[in-house]
């Protein structure tokens, strides 16, 4: 992950305003939220290919046609149509092989328009414990999220005032793919074995916990089992070993906060629970082969 850059809604809104292609031009865009419909999927992704980032924003999107094999939050995931696929903030991608002929419709809204939307009771998959997830539609549900897709994008050509029913249509269309979601997710985890629903929720842990917890107890204590154990069951579902999983992780968030913040190497070390900048120097080295003000100035 040598190349990481943030891609938020203000950039993808410049990409899509990028040139004159009418079917870009059409979907909207604002600061907060973006509502996609059919654009040509292929020509945004093959101007992001070859690196590797972190969307600071929720993104859900609804495959129709193609496919895509891109790596999301350490983990290799393969899309495809009738597929809906949900990325929360701060979602880390790579963009892998696709389709030519790939499509679909989403959206994509900022936390404080979430806020907005869900003051009180949110949908499950925003709670913070799902980083990610793949959900297959049947297709009456996927024709379903079609219809409420397109009454939330022609909502959008109405003006101020028809905000309200934008952003509760914006609300429906997540509810529905929270209960689809929901619904495959408690059948699928009871149908996974012990070793990998532990797996499963070790690596969801990893992502939220990573950046301030670096060592394996923590994590095994979260799920209830012995350091060894947890090392074992690790290594042997993912043929990966958990510290890697960790520092891994890690890496990710310093490289972030080194490349899109001004933050002293003092203040990232001490914000990452290292306990002072000259350890904190010496681990990003081990494992990237360079200082950290060496890969900031890169």
């Amino acid at each position: 992950m040598n190349n990481l850059h943030h891609f938020d809604l203000r950039q993808l809104r410049r990409l899509l305003e990028d040139g004159s292609d009418e079917q870009l031009l059409g979907n909207y865009l604002s600061e907060n939220l973006v509502v996609a419909r059919n654009p040509p999927v292929s020509r945004l992704l093959a101007k992001l290919s070859g690196d590797t980032y972190v969307l600071p924003e929720m993104r859900v999107m609804v495959l129709t046609h193609g496919f895509a094999c891109p790596t999301v939050n350490l983990m290799e995931r393969h899309f495809e149509a009738g597929n809906a696929i949900f990325l929360s903030h701060n979602s880390i991608v790579r963009i892998g092989a696709y389709a030519d002929d790939i499509r679909g419709f989403g959206l994509s809204m900022t936390d404080d328009l979430m806020a907005l939307l869900f003051p009180t009771h949110q949908p499950r998959m925003l709670s913070g414990d799902v980083r990610d997830f793949v959900v297959s539609l049947a297709p009456d549900e996927l024709q379903r999220l079609d219809e409420l897709h397109g009454m939330l994008y022609r909502s959008t050509h109405h003006g101020q005032q028809y905000a309200q029913v934008m952003l509760h249509l914006a609300a429906a269309f997540l509810w529905q793919v929270d209960y689809y979601w929901s619904r495959q997710a408690d059948k699928s985890r009871s149908l996974l074995s012990r070793e990998q629903r532990l797996f499963n929720d070790f690596v969801q842990l990893v992502s939220r916990y990573a950046p301030q917890e670096h060592h394996i107890d923590f994590y095994a204590q979260r799920l209830f089992l012995s350091p060894r154990y947890m090392s074992t069951l690790v290594k042997q579902v993912s043929g990966k070993a958990a510290k890697q999983w960790i520092d891994e992780a890690i890496i990710t968030r310093i490289k972030v906060a080194l490349r899109h913040t001004d933050k002293s190497v003092a203040q990232i070390a001490d914000e990452m629970a290292f306990p002072n900048p000259s350890f904190f120097s010496k681990y990003f080295k081990r494992l990237t082969g360079q200082g950290p003000l060496e890969y900031r100035r890169k």
